[in-house]
């Protein structure tokens, strides 16, 4: 057994970790308690203020204060859930919540048993943000909180639940929590009302309620209960499965969802035309009864953080809508003036439009909202960017106002100040974008992911005409006939199969066998017979290519070059196939560009995106990877394939330059080995040779010595690879 570390070395191994010296920190007591510890205690106690200081000193610094206390109250795989959810707080949440969850030992300790058996936010949030989004209506962010509550734009929740001994019981809690909160939004008790004519914003229960009222003590208590029990009612007609949830876990925690003497009174609220201003009716007749308390699922109320969000996201979609409308009009407006002089066109389409929304008398409410705009009387068809923005609308209003029908002319909406408004918010740290997806990212200083570090968008990638294909097919004519006959091939096998019941032709082997066993006595097979088998490919690949700015020139070209040919020749083959590039700038822009989805043919818009293909920022691969990944395991295949044609090492702005980007890639490529994808990078980075083996395996690349020869190369590896 070794000897425990001395109080001197102690603290020399943590002024390295913590750089006391630079930090200003003083260590003296935490040394004095380490130095107590076993030396198998010691070194697990460094071992994770290290890890820890690698993400941040203050985080080590806090680690080093509580992990003599931390080693008393917690195994080791507790104490690494303690330190992991703490970077994660420091990723998501910032400094001081990742502090405060350090200094906090014994809670963590305590409830680490509840965190077994129950629901980490962390564990199901990518699970219910598809099953919220599945629920229709606006695009909802899942974020956590200490208790439950809406802002009409994020649906916070608790960071875990484990009231019950049962894990699918806590499950079906957590569930019910979200399914409350989103019914609060689809059913209308944030909706905003139209004031005196004008188009005022304010929410309706405030609006409702008179100064007498909301002094009263626990007045707005009194009107969450109220509005739970009637969307409770609506949840239940809309969402059987999840009533029988609530129920379940009302049942075994004892409570009521109507509390007693109410009964009679809210007997209005179990309608479908009840409304929130039913609930504010309501207020008066059970204020005077004893206050409830609050059910498992039904969270809290923050309005003053609900309004603030609320009325930035009504300017911002005001906005989405107008600009919307005005582009969908400018399109139909094209359409009704083909065929006048561009004078009179110009002239004309800075005159004002006549919009105007027809709509259903019946019930208003988003899921059955019957609409349809028109531009002097002809409908407009609206895009599903256009119809979401709508759709939130209707949420808050259950009409569409009129002002904003009041569009404006072309100078009204400035693209460029859009993207550097976009731009700002991404630095600012506030970042929400639709259709923004969030990626983790693998950091080998902590051994461990930051947690949705990366913000990754799909973007489309405009077609520049069919020129470029044409002049690649031409350029390399003879090659193209060379690659028809060689994949002409392999579009399909044929196989002897023996021993069958029917077939094309006698199988001698088994006659033979047949004969003697007859002879023997025993009974002959039927088998006799062998039939020629097409053996059908199954593969679907990935062409993930690098748009990155050192591509710019001779590399781009050939890498639009190669993926012409390989086009060509994968239409024989008739194997599934995308093309997607990357690039992007830090971990909050991480562009994924469209060329080919999977299920697009290959036709003069896809050639026309090929031609599209041009040089732009940074080369994040760890996160390319991740999301290209998911989209190919979406595909039934019995092979998947996914091939980087790159010209260098990942690179990005800030710390994902050296080591923390190769590491990052190959475990982005290591998750995509253990889903079951084949990874195979093509480069022409001559120094290919000092990361890729350890990034893709010794035989998972390959380097191209000269960018003239990688259209040649590209198809000759594919080949070799798929069969």
């Amino acid at each position: 057994m070794m000897s425990p570390l001395s109080a001197e070395k102690i603290e020399a191994l943590l002024d390295e970790y913590l750089e006391a010296d630079l930090n200003r920190l003083v260590i003296d007591k935490q040394v004095a308690e380490i130095a107590q510890l076993s030396r198998y205690q010691q070194d697990r106690a460094l071992h994770w203020v290290q890890i820890a200081a690698n993400a941040h000193a203050e985080i080590g610094f806090s680690v080093c204060i509580s992990i003599a206390k931390a080693l008393q109250l917690m195994d080791e795989s507790t104490l690494s859930q303690w330190i992991v959810h703490a970077m994660e707080k420091l990723d998501v949440e910032g400094l001081i919540p990742a502090v405060q969850s350090l200094l906090d030992v014994e809670k963590f300790a305590a409830e680490a048993k509840d965190r077994a058996r129950g629901v980490v936010f962390e564990a199901v949030s990518g699970m219910l943000s598809l099953f919220v989004q599945g629920l229709s209506g606006r695009s909802l962010k899942l974020d956590r909180s200490e208790t439950a509550w809406t802002d009409t734009e994020t649906i916070y929740l608790p960071e875990y639940v484990g009231n019950f001994d049962e894990h699918d019981d806590n499950f079906a809690l957590y569930k019910s929590i979200l399914a409350h909160q989103w019914a609060q939004l689809w059913f209308g008790t944030w909706q905003v009302e139209l004031l005196d004519g004008h188009k005022a914003p304010s929410l309706c229960l405030l609006n409702q309620l008179d100064e007498q009222i909301l002094a009263t003590p626990q007045a707005l208590d009194y009107l969450h209960r109220l509005e739970t029990i009637r969307l409770d009612y609506r949840i239940a007609a809309e969402l059987p499965g999840i009533h029988r949830n609530m129920q379940h876990v009302l049942h075994l925690l004892d409570q009521v969802l109507i509390p007693s003497g109410w009964e009679d009174d809210i007997v209005i609220l179990l309608s479908q035309d009840a409304t929130i201003h039913t609930s504010c009716q309501l207020l008066a007749t059970v204020l005077p009864k004893s206050p409830p308390s609050p059910v498992c699922f039904q969270g809290q109320w923050q309005l003053e953080n609900l309004q603030s969000t609320l009325a930035n996201r009504m300017l911002r979609e005001k906005k989405e809508f107008q600009k919307a409308i005005w582009k969908l009009s400018e399109e139909q407006k094209k359409k009704q003036l083909k065929g006048k002089a561009d004078t009179d066109e110009k002239e004309d389409s800075k005159q004002n439009k006549k919009l105007e929304i027809k709509k259903s008398e019946e019930n208003q409410l988003p899921d059955n909202f019957d609409m349809e705009i028109t531009l002097d009387d002809e409908p407009i068809p609206l895009n599903i960017e256009a119809t979401d923005t709508f759709s939130s609308i209707l949420q808050d209003f259950s009409e569409i106002p009129e002002e904003y029908l009041q569009t404006g002319f072309a100078g009204a909406y400035d693209t460029e100040a859009d993207k550097k408004s976009e731009h700002d918010d991404l630095w600012a740290g506030t970042y929400h974008e639709k259709g923004a997806l969030y990626y983790n990212e693998w950091d080998y200083k902590r051994l461990h992911y930051r947690k949705d570090w990366c913000v990754l968008r799909e973007l489309a990638l405009k077609p520049q005409g069919t020129g470029f294909v044409k002049q690649t097919l031409l350029k390399y004519e003879k090659l193209v006939k060379q690659l028809h006959n060689s994949f002409e091939a392999l579009r399909g096998e044929d196989k002897l199969l023996k021993r069958q019941v029917n077939g094309d032709d006698i199988d001698v082997d088994a006659v033979v066998e047949a004969w003697s066993d007859s002879h023997l006595g025993m009974e002959m097979t039927d088998r006799l017979y062998t039939q020629m088998h097409r053996v059908e490919r199954s593969i679907a690949v990935m062409f993930m290519v690098d748009m990155s700015g050192s591509t710019q020139g001779w590399i781009n070209d050939a890498e639009r070059e190669s993926l012409t040919l390989l086009c060509e020749v994968l239409e024989i083959l008739g194997d599934h196939y995308a093309i997607y590039g990357f690039s992007g700038w830090a971990r909050k822009r991480c562009d994924i560009y469209k060329v080919k989805q999977f299920d697009e043919p290959y036709n003069d818009a896809v050639k026309g995106k090929i031609a599209a293909i041009e040089a732009q920022d940074y080369t994040r691969m760890g996160v390319a990877i991740r999301h290209l990944s998911h989209l190919l395991n979406q595909v039934e295949a019995k092979t998947r394939i996914l091939i980087t044609l790159s010209d260098g090492r990942p690179e990005d702005y800030g710390e994902y330059r050296g080591k923390y980007g190769i590491e990052d890639t190959r475990m982005a490529l290591l998750e995509a080995k253990q889903s079951g994808i084949h990874s195979f990078c093509i480069t022409i980075d001559k120094q290919g040779l000092e990361y890729l083996p350890h990034m893709y395996g010794a035989a998972n690349y390959a380097v191209i010595d000269e960018v003239d020869k990688l259209p040649l190369k590209v198809a000759d590896i594919y080949r070799k690879l798929t069969t």
